[in-house]
């Protein structure tokens, strides 16, 4: 048996970059930034380490991050690894690794109501009915 899962909580780095591919179907990516934190065992001293990860969401999902994530805003993920491979133009081989996101749950949304938090995401008629209206306040977190 193989697992290939990752799950983070973060805050977005970046706003999500939007694009449609020739077939129609959306894709978005964005930056998500985790933080961990540990008591030096030495000197006592707190200390934080900051790890970012590139995320890449498709379909409905994309369509969501774009109305409703922004720098900052916290989001839960869960996802699948996939590593990118390509060549530059000077010849070196580079690679990316990305967390292609098959679930996003929306942290709480900070300061008064913007025109996005209130927004209902635009529908569309290949989901099932009762993924076509989503109001914020009530998808949990």
């Amino acid at each position: 048996m193989n697992v290939n899962k990752a799950i983070v909580l973060g805050n977005v780095t970046r706003d999500p970059e939007v694009k449609t591919t020739p077939s129609g179907q959306t894709v978005a990516s964005f930056g998500l930034a985790t933080n961990r934190y540990w008591k030096d065992r030495e000197s006592g001293e707190k200390k934080e380490q900051t790890e970012f990860h590139n995320i890449v969401v498709w379909g409905r999902l994309a369509e969501i991050a774009q109305q409703f994530l922004k720098k900052g805003s916290l989001v839960y993920i869960e996802g699948r690894l996939q590593t990118r491979n390509w060549e530059d133009p000077q010849g070196n081989k580079k690679y990316r690794t990305d967390i292609i996101a098959e679930k996003l749950q929306l942290g709480p949304q900070s300061g008064k109501k913007s025109d996005a938090q209130t927004a209902k995401p635009t529908t569309n008629k290949s989901n099932p009915p009762e993924m076509e209206e989503i109001n914020v306040e009530e998808i949990p977190f």
